[in-house]
């Protein structure tokens, strides 16, 4: 039995990006943790092409994201303008990524012909509709998690802009270049897991007290509103769709979390989704905001030549390479697993090599718009229903 294994360390979001020339850290929430910044030491990073892309950073809240993802870092970047709608935030985004150009507002630096790409990293509510006013200004948009945020008209019409536009458009789901995730991916992609039966994938996230954001949007929001760090662990692997939902949720035990407390008037702090996928296998997701002790973003798959969980157990032998990417020596691997300075190099390689990003426009949707369809199902005390398919 052939057998591969990567490292199981605790999966967070590292903002040494953002902190290092601030006086004093804010509190670390649950999911938010330093998890080290080390280099990928057995490939070495080649650039394909001695270009830089101009790139606007935009939104500076509460994760700090703007800064985080190693964009001013990177030897084909140049961070030409920063916004932030709060003047103090912008002021601080500008000074970290070292960059002398601020905008008051996303639809003013939009408007800046001299940037060819922007990264969005505003409040999750307004990423579609952020997203398609840079499309159509002519910016290949990069965006934070999720691509819409429960609605199907704003997936639609989000799909539309990126066909339209021709332009690249990509989401930064972390859970992709997770040490595990990416190993099941080469695994899959090479046939060691044959046909996908089952996997299941986790985000759990304490919601103990309210964490801040802009116009409360964190405070009570459904579960499957934000089901992409999970949902990464079948879709990533396979680039499938799921097809099929039925969803039950559980009332919060968070005073907070409550409906009453909620403008989603979401009952629920735990949802747990069984889907059905495109290539027939089924799949667990589960995102859960109330449920205290260990924080996850994770995940587990079996196929019909073997599985995955932490190491390849299988039938399979003569196992293909399944170490990330490497990374230029300036850029660090960062947060969430180490995946997000690579999920900035995939964004700027594509363009450079005017390829499709990793995760584009129909992977970010299938991701996000399963959950949306299996909190309907939860309202409706788990009925079975249909998934909207994007495709190229």
């Amino acid at each position: 039995m052939a057998g591969i294994s990567v490292g199981t360390s605790m999966l967070g979001i590292q903002h040494a990006y953002s902190y290092r020339q601030t006086a004093e850290p804010p509190p670390v929430i649950q999911g938010f943790e330093d998890t080290g910044n080390e280099q990928a030491i057995e490939k070495t990073w080649r650039p394909v092409s001695n270009r830089k892309v101009r790139v606007g950073l935009i939104g500076y809240g509460a994760c700090k994201f703007a800064s985080a993802f190693g964009f001013q870092d990177h030897p084909n970047v140049e961070v030409v303008a920063v916004s932030d709608l709060i003047p103090e935030r912008c002021a601080e985004l500008a000074k970290v990524t070292n960059c002398k150009k601020t905008y008051p507002s996303l639809e003013a630096l939009i408007k800046d012909d001299t940037i060819e790409a922007v990264f969005i990293a505003t409040d999750a509510p307004s990423h579609a509709q952020n997203c398609i006013d840079a499309l159509n200004h002519g910016k290949h948009v990069a965006c934070a998690v999720p691509a819409v945020w429960g609605s199907l008209d704003d997936a639609y019409r989000l799909h539309e802009t990126v066909k339209k536009t021709g332009l690249k458009y990509m989401m930064f789901e972390t859970s992709m270049f997770h040490e595990d995730l990416y190993a099941m991916r080469q695994l899959y992609k090479a046939g060691k897991l044959g046909e996908i039966v089952y996997s299941e994938g986790e985000y759990y996230h304490y919601f103990g007290t309210p964490i801040d954001s802009f116009n409360g949007w964190r405070i009570g929001l459904p579960p499957q509103f934000y089901p992409t760090h999970s949902n990464a662990y079948h879709l990533c692997v396979t680039d499938e769709s799921f097809i099929e939902v039925s969803c039950l949720g559980l009332p919060s035990i968070v005073d907070h979390l409550k409906p009453k407390n909620n403008k989603y008037n979401n009952p629920f702090g735990t949802e747990v989704a069984n889907f059905r996928a495109s290539l027939g296998g089924m799949s667990r997701m589960v995102v859960s905001w109330d449920t205290p002790g260990f924080g996850a973003e994770a995940g587990r798959i079996r196929g019909t030549k073997g599985s995955f969980y932490n190491r390849y157990e299988g039938l399979e032998k003569d196992l293909p390479d399944v170490s990330r990417p490497p990374l230029p020596t300036s850029v660090g691997a960062g947060g969430h697993g180490g995946s997000h300075g690579r999920l900035t190099d995939e964004f700027i390689t594509a363009i450079l090599e005017d390829r499709k990003p990793l995760i584009d426009i129909h992977m970010a949707l299938n991701l996000t718009v399963a959950g949306i369809i299996a909190h309907q199902s939860a309202l409706k005390n788990g009925e079975w229903m249909k998934i909207p398919q994007f495709k190229t």
